[in-house]
């Protein structure tokens, strides 16, 4: 008889991928498995954009722009933040529901865990993202520059959702339930989204709030999108150099969020998979 073909060797990084891109998987089956995940998902926004654009559009005026084209690139903000609350609440069933615990007993890599918990939710937004545009379209928006610079706004839109996944995925592992997050989560989230320059100008804020907002890491998303998108129109930017390098904020702010929440969700993850 003839020995058996050697088994192919497999370096560290060829493993991690694999093990993350398995874990990615099983996310996505979830989420064609549960489509009222999808459905729920994109209903809140349709819903901000129908009401702030039909609404309340008539009563808030900006500066040298139609409303919705104003508004588009918040709700467009807002629905990548909001949408990164799934890695964190999934996190949290997955301890409750003892799943970690079976990754546990499998020969992968921790980390992989949670990237396949964040890559299912950027693929989340991507599909989100998609629903969104084509709702902002049926509503008059409209992208008023070059297709580059079009998918250089998505693509900060989903880099920034999905290292703010990280974020929210500590959050996930840091509460003692799942009915915690909801209730952790939007008292980080509604700051951040609400006091921005999301639905109205940063200039109408009270002093203290203005000043949050300008400074805020969302209020930077919004502007850059804003401006990658066309839909600045002619109001003044505010003096602050945050306004003023909206794209580079971004980045710096991806780039700090990847750094400092990556390690210390595997460093939680690793912690919790100890005990």
């Amino acid at each position: 008889m003839g020995t058996l073909p050697p088994l192919p060797a497999w370096n560290p990084l060829s493993l991690w991928y694999s093990d993350g891109w398995t874990v990615t998987k099983r996310n996505l089956i979830k989420i064609k498995r549960s489509p009222d995940m999808l459905v729920f998902a994109v209903i809140q926004p349709i819903m901000f954009v129908l009401l702030f654009s039909q609404v309340y559009g008539g009563a808030i005026a900006v500066q040298g722009s139609d409303y919705t084209q104003f508004l588009m690139a918040g709700i467009f903000a807002q629905t990548v933040v909001f949408g990164a609350t799934f890695s964190g609440a999934a996190m949290a069933l997955d301890l409750k529901e003892g799943i970690i615990d079976r990754f546990r007993s499998l020969p992968m890599n921790a980390s992989a865990v949670l990237i396949g918990r964040t890559n299912g939710d950027l693929a989340l937004n991507t599909i989100s993202m998609i629903i969104m545009m084509a709702t902002g379209l049926a509503v008059g928006w409209r992208v008023n520059t070059s297709a580059p610079e079009f998918l250089a706004g998505v693509g900060l839109l989903l880099l920034f959702g999905y290292a703010f996944s990280w974020v929210m995925a500590l959050l996930g592992m840091s509460v003692k339930s799942p009915e915690v997050i909801n209730n952790a989560s939007f008292l980080i989230l509604f700051p951040l989204t609400f006091v921005s320059n999301a639905f109205v100008p940063s200039e109408t804020l009270p002093t203290p709030l203005r000043v949050f907002a300008e400074w805020n890491p969302v209020s930077s998303l919004v502007q850059a999108v804003r401006q990658l998108f066309g839909n600045l129109g002619t109001a003044p930017v505010p003096d602050i150099w945050t306004m003023q390098n909206p794209v580079l904020t971004v980045l710096i702010g991806i780039t700090v969020m990847l750094l400092v929440f990556v390690p210390l969700c595997i460093r939680k993850f690793a912690s919790i998979s100890s005990r």
